[in-house]
């Protein structure tokens, strides 16, 4: 059968079909890009016979991996082809370089259960660690000594993140002449002896220690090399440095590469992306070797939208301004798809004059016109795109629309602590602390941030006393009865810390009513229990790095001081964004309000866009412009006067595409001094009609297109969880709330890293290190990883029982382990609507059978007596031996449980597989994820055993649901 292009144009056909040899593919903004995508990945596995295992592609974002890998599936599951999502490397650069990393670990500098740093995590580890930097020679040559040591860190941090991924020699920059080169180095040096000693990674350093395990380790790249036979890239044209060597070093011989981009939309320079990767591909090739395929036909925007961006990419000189693109981007015209009418409107002006209260009026009087009109149907069909989100201006915009009626989801607009539920939850925790309420009142603290204290005083702790007052006999008692706690805890500690508290406090109103809504009420109206749970993150995540337990007598005037005054600080100041749906970018009933840079890949019928005010800056810091030319693997490319040009085009080129039906350029006019619009966009912007001089009626507006992303699901973490409890699945799955860390887990995570370092060892055909003395020394680095990450500790008399656990499974099976063939795999079944993710421990046999093994550490139950969870654990071995079989084509003739905690006794329970009642199962598990996808969370646990080590018991036996 001929494989069916669809609807694809002539570009895509050929896009799709030409699979062998390098290939450039320039898609503009609407043309179809993904659509082509998937149509290729398809092409390769039906008709030129390609394994999916054997394509890498990788993407810009996670959201962009999960939305081709449900188009991918879809296809693939409607011609019936199987295929085990685990076994393709797909995702972004950072998410496929983890992998190769978390599968090699024991060659790398990273040991088991390494922690992940984000941002603020980075540079809070810098902070707490200041004079490790401070002391080092030439440091104050580029710090200034007045600059406090949290603003010294994220300098550190923009330093560190800036040159790591350049692979540059910091010995030898540490021999430099310049005094400023040799503090950089240094302080280089030192943060990688910190990540080193702490077992810690960052987000730049993934890609990095994975180029440098593929560099070191030949076996590993070959290997790599062997199964990858197509490597797809999308966004080229912002991928960096070590991307593009990363790229072509998986790639090696075999020069089937694939990148995707458009050089117009490239945004991320500050990231460290360089153009230069997507416009040099084609000459890393013989001369005609690279084909290149342009897509310029546009589905997406009216004619007039594509003439106004195509012009807007040809103008570069005007009033005081020229520059030229020389041979900085591809000569491309997009246009519209042949035969398209073009409609009477598509590119208008809606502006005020000199007071930000008139611009205002006139944007919501130009919304309300088209919804009365009928031709807007829902909010959710005008974005308004903005360089920032985060200004007074656009901050005054969106409050004055929400005054008017309008809802607005603008999630980075940082204002998580300005909402309500913020400072009455603060204000409630902060009264629970009578000692820090005092010394509050009193201005009694070693620094001077009156800023916070105000906002504290004035808003968090006026809006507790406002709900004292009304739940005087309810929450005002619970506080009072804390205050006096938390004030005499020399008789006995607490049984709790932060996280904990807020517990305790999330069982009253309003926060309880707040928890209490409906998940299919809508991101607004859910945003309050959303933000509750980014506060619980925020606590969690403190007592984590503070080691704080419970409070104590002896550490609660500290860690709560510490607490509200730095930490809290830190994140006040630097702002919090709220939540964000990746499936749903445009929620229905709400004005969007984002970046542009937020806004790459989107697409909306109405496009507002602000900022006109802006101009070309050159955004460059000297000493790293300096290390670049000396240091840096390959000379400046672009012009440097030139790049603000180029970069200031390209981002608002990428903004005027993403309007669908209608394209509004708006502002506040001003003339003068800061004019606006700025004289870059006079000539586009004068010529523009106003919206009251235009037919609004006429205006057709398409709907915004539901985000097609399935979602992933595993058996123990989803599953098993709403069986038991769908309320407790609402609040830690759904709303993401975190659970108080708990160490029960250490010893059995123990048991089984160890006995996957036995696993791992008999893989690699070394049977020989199985002995007790390596066993001991793999035994003792997990503990000391895992104790470290999870800063939680075990008894000696514990330590002893999980290495005792241990050597017993090693002398039970010790001359069996010849029959392992796999171990910790990881499987997935591909539904319509949704993924479900698996590990399978141990598969272990000879020939075409094997058996399944899944490990547990604890003492056999007794079966016959604890039926339930038989069955549950039953359930999950059969779907897990039916996928191992789809993916080996080997049979399974039995499934086991395998009790490391058994003394005496046979340590297994053995089913036998059943095709029938993998399908029941299979169907189980439909209605179940059917639930989770309806929002149907009115289930309640049975197990009182599970109620009573619930975070949330407390909500739940005050609402009468324990």
């Amino acid at each position: 059968m001929a494989f069916d292009f669809e609807n694809a144009n002539e570009a895509q056909r050929s896009a799709i079909s030409t699979t062998d040899g390098p290939l450039l593919i320039i898609a503009g903004p609407g043309t179809g890009k993904t659509y082509t995508l998937v149509k290729r990945i398809v092409y390769l596995i039906t008709e030129k016979d390609v394994l999916p295992e054997e394509i890498m592609i990788a993407t810009f974002t996670e959201k962009a991996a999960k939305e081709l890998i449900t188009r991918i599936t879809n296809e693939l599951y409607a011609i019936g082809v199987s295929v085990n999502l685990n076994e393709m490397y797909i995702g972004t650069f950072h998410s496929i370089c983890l992998r190769i990393l978390k599968d090699h670990l024991e060659y790398t500098r990273i040991k088991k259960n390494y922690r992940m740093l984000d941002n603020f995590d980075q540079q809070y580890m810098v902070f707490q660690k200041i004079n490790r930097f401070r002391n080092l020679p030439y440091f104050d040559v580029i710090f200034d000594k007045k600059q406090g040591a949290w603003r010294q860190a994220g300098e550190i941090v923009k330093y560190v993140n800036n040159l790591a991924e350049e692979l540059v020699d910091i010995d030898e920059m540490q021999g430099d002449a310049d005094e400023h080169i040799v503090a950089v180095a240094n302080i280089m040096k030192q943060y990688n002896i910190l990540m080193e000693d702490e077992n810690l990674i960052d987000f730049s350093s993934i890609q990095t220690e994975a180029y440098k395990l593929l560099i070191e380790e030949p076996s590993i790249l070959e290997e790599i090399q062997q199964k990858i036979k197509y490597v797809m890239v999308d966004e080229y044209q912002d991928t960096n440095y070590i991307q593009e060597l990363l790229v072509f070093l998986i790639a090696g011989k075999n020069k089937n590469i694939c990148v995707v981009g458009d050089d117009d939309q490239g945004l991320y320079r500050f990231r460290g992306a360089t153009i230069r990767n997507i416009l040099e591909f084609p000459g890393h090739f013989a001369e005609g070797e690279c084909k290149q395929v342009k897509l310029v036909t546009n589905y997406r925007s009216e004619r007039q939208i594509i003439d106004f961006y195509n012009k807007w990419m040809s103008t570069t000189d005007g009033r005081a301004y020229d520059f030229m693109w020389k041979n900085f981007r591809f000569e491309k015209k997009i246009v519209p798809p042949e035969g398209k009418k073009a409609a009477k409107v598509g590119v208008i002006k809606c502006s005020g004059k000199d007071l930000l209260d008139d611009w205002y009026e006139q944007v919501y009087s130009f919304i309300t016109q088209l919804k009365s009109s009928g031709v807007l149907t829902d909010y959710n069909q005008i974005a308004v795109l903005c360089k920032s989100v985060k200004g007074d201006k656009i901050i005054g915009m969106v409050e004055y629309l929400e005054e008017h009626g309008i809802k607005v989801y603008s999630p980075r607009s940082e204002m998580f602590f300005e909402r309500k539920e913020i400072k009455q939850v603060i204000g409630c925790m902060i009264l629970c602390f009578p000692e820090y309420v005092r010394k509050l009142q009193q201005r009694d603290f070693s620094y001077d941030f009156e800023n916070l204290y105000k906002y504290y005083d004035t808003q968090c702790i006026a809006a507790a006393r406002e709900l004292i007052l009304q739940y005087r006999d309810t929450l005002g008692k619970w506080i009072a009865e804390k205050m006096h706690k938390h004030a005499n805890l020399k008789k006995d500690n607490a049984d709790y810390a932060f996280t904990g508290l807020l517990y305790q406090l999330l069982q009253f109103e309003p926060f309880s009513t707040y928890l209490g809504i409906d998940m299919k009420s809508g991101v607004i109206d859910e945003r309050p229990a959303r933000n509750l749970s980014i506060l619980s993150s925020i606590l969690g995540k403190y007592e984590y790095l503070h080691r704080i337990d419970v409070f104590t007598e002896n550490n609660i005037i500290e860690s709560v001081e510490r607490f509200f005054n730095m930490y809290f600080r830190f994140l006040f100041d630097g702002g919090i964004t709220e939540y964000e749906d990746d499936s749903e970018y445009a929620p229905s009933g709400c004005v969007s309000f984002m970046t542009i840079h937020q806004s790459k890949g989107m697409e909306f019928p109405i496009v507002i866009v602000d900022s006109l005010n802006g101009t070309p800056r050159s955004s460059g810091n000297h000493l790293l412009e300096e290390i670049e030319n000396k240091y840096f693997h390959r000379k400046v490319f672009e012009t440097r006067e030139d790049i603000k040009f180029f970069d200031f085009w390209r981002l608002y080129y990428t903004a005027f595409s993403r309007a669908q039906n209608l394209l509004v350029l708006s502002c506040c006019e001003k003339k003068g001094h800061g004019a606006t619009p700025s004289k870059y966009f006079e000539e586009c912007y004068e010529k523009l009609p106003a919206y009251e001089d235009v037919n609004l009626s006429e205006i057709k507006l398409e709907k915004v297109k539901p985000v097609n992303i399935k979602d992933t699901y595993s058996f123990t973490s989803h599953i098993a969880l709403y069986e038991n409890c769908a309320l407790q699945y609402k609040f830690f799955k759904e709303l993401g709330f975190t659970q108080v860390r708990v160490g029960a887990t250490l010893f059995g995570t123990l048991v089984h890293e160890t006995i996957e370092d036995i696993h791992r060892a008999a893989m690699r055909h070394e049977e020989q290190t199985i002995v007790p003395e390596t066993i001991r020394e793999w035994f003792d680095t997990n503990y000391m990883t895992l104790s470290k990450s999870e800063h939680s500790y075990l008894g000696q008399p514990q330590i002893e029982a999980a290495y005792k656990q241990v050597l017993r499974y090693v002398e039970r099976n010790q001359s069996d382990w010849s029959r392992i063939q796999d171990a910790e795999v990881e499987v997935s079944l591909v539904k319509p609507d949704y993924i479900l993710l698996g590990k399978v421990d141990l598969i272990r046999g000879e020939g075409d059978t094997v058996e399944i093994v899944d490990f547990k550490s604890e003492k056999k139950p007794d079966v016959l007596i604890e039926t339930a969870e038989m069955n549950r654990y039953r359930r999950q071995l059969e779907v897990y031996a039916h996928l191992i079989e789809e993916k080996t084509g080997k049979k399974v003739s039995k499934m086991h449980l395998y009790y490391t905690g058994e003394d005496n006794g046979v340590p297994t329970v053995t089913f036998n597989k059943s095709t029938e009642m993998i399908d029941k199962t299979i169907k189980e598990f439909d209605a179940v994820v059917e639930k989770i996808q309806s929002k149907d969370f009115s289930g309640r646990a049975k197990d009182k055993n599970l109620c009573a080590n619930c975070d949330m018991r407390h909500y739940c036996r005050r609402k009468g649901d324990c």
